[in-house]
């Protein structure tokens, strides 16, 4: 196991250094394929645990440290074992052992430092606790601007929102309806011994995640992927037999897949990314679903678009990813404040290029996976603003007061933002 902690104690390294963690966590996977399924998990839960709490497990390790470590690596390694002290069920004995161990076999003289700092925090875990939750910061494990700018819109619900993006995200699965109901796959889930809710808007939560290769008929296409909340952008758009409707940022394809799923459409989804693009073919491919596929910019439509109107336009535009953090907790480390002044400009961007494209009274849904008001309802009201022949339709979802369309992050489903536009004329 020592030599799991220290390759989680790299992952996590590489994620403080700027890197993605979905990304150097495959990577390791395919540089170690001896990895038993089970180092393969416990490698998996070490790296994804220790940069969703870095910010109260490093609170932590700076208390128990006299002095910086040399050894960048040594002090990951630190956190990784403090991570399985705070939030494992493993045995305390057994952790600071293998963490001793995985420290010696770096430098045989860091074993007596690394038993020092553990034992310590066993000592004075109660103590560290209280002073952690004491701030917000390390109490949820978030950078400062992230708390203030949800502080700022959010209020009192703030608190909710961000002890959600720490939980483990559920397994939700998206029904074909061209295959079977929701209420049929169900059943069909309980013959194989697997249970499900059954939540708006008709999607499936496992009560216990499972290999994709375990679902009743997943690679004829019957069942996808997809968190509850992505499943509304279908719904909302309403695109209905015969029209002609975009996908303008269309990877990987689940939102692509679920259109066609329910009406006789003709779908042409764009991404800009020609590798991301295959997925979105895969993906259809697997549900004998058919669309034109392009590789373009969403905000340059005219180096692609054939100048006939589309009724219907999906735009699930780039955005900081702030509301699906639990799934990508490397986010809130790699995210600057800057970065979502950047991302509102670009999404207000592509919004202008794709608004020429819609036909009179049709309907554009503007979507973001973001929990920040500067990439969603501020981006919209400019628009409004600008835009005399646009109007927004009234959005009935589970939603903050004051900013119809918002979804907040919690036990069913990640955080989501959506506004549906009409154009009058």
């Amino acid at each position: 196991m020592n030599i799991i902690q220290t390759e989680a104690a790299r992952l996590v390294q590489r994620v403080m250094e700027g890197g993605n963690l979905d990304q150097a966590l495959q990577a390791s996977l395919r540089e170690h394929p001896q990895y038993t399924p089970q180092q393969r998990g416990a490698l998996q839960d070490l790296s994804y645990g220790t940069v969703r709490y870095f910010g109260r497990l490093q609170f932590f390790l700076e208390c128990l440290l006299l002095r910086a470590v040399r050894d960048p690596l040594l002090g990951y390694l630190m956190l990784v074992a403090l991570y399985q002290l705070e939030y494992s069920k493993s045995m305390a004995h057994v952790i600071v052992d293998q963490a001793v161990r995985a420290a010696k076999r770096r430098n045989a003289a860091t074993g007596t430092l690394v038993n020092a700092v553990l034992r310590n925090f066993q000592r004075r875990q109660v103590e560290l606790r209280r002073e952690a939750d004491a701030d917000p910061a390390t109490r949820y494990a978030y950078p400062r601007w992230w708390i203030s700018q949800l502080r700022a819109h959010y209020g009192e619900k703030t608190d909710a929102v961000l002890e959600a993006g720490n939980q483990h995200p559920p397994m939700t699965l998206r029904v074909n309806a061209r295959r079977c109901s929701a209420a049929t796959y169900q059943q069909m889930l309980a013959r194989e011994n697997m249970a499900a809710i059954l939540v708006d808007p008709d999607a499936l939560i496992l009560t216990q995640p499972v290999p994709v290769d375990r679902l009743p008929k997943f690679a004829e296409g019957w069942v996808s992927v997809q968190d509850a909340g992505a499943q509304y952008a279908a719904h909302l758009l309403g695109a209905a037999a015969g029209m002609r409707v975009l996908d303008a940022c269309a990877a990987p394809g689940g939102k692509s897949a679920h259109l066609l799923e329910r009406a006789d459409i003709e779908l042409v989804a764009v991404d800009k990314d020609e590798l991301r693009l295959q997925r979105v073919r895969q993906n259809l491919q697997r549900g004998e679903l058919k669309a034109e596929l392009i590789c373009g910019d969403a905000a340059n439509p005219q180096s692609w678009w054939d100048g006939k109107p589309f009724q219907r336009i999906l735009a699930d535009v780039p955005c900081s990813a702030s509301g699906v953090v639990r799934r990508h907790p490397d986010i809130k480390w790699l995210r600057r404040p800057a970065d979502i002044e950047g991302f509102a400009r670009q999404q207000a961007q592509i919004l202008e290029a794709l608004w020429p494209l819609l036909a009179a009274d049709g309907k554009l849904l503007y979507a973001t996976c973001s929990v920040f008001a500067r990439e969603n309802g501020q981006v919209i009201a400019q628009f409004l603003q600008m835009h005399p022949e646009a109007e927004a339709e009234e959005i009935n979802l589970p939603c903050v007061v004051g900013q119809a369309g918002q979804l907040l992050p919690n036990e069913v489903q990640d955080g989501f933002f959506y506004a549906l536009l009409r154009k009058k004329f």
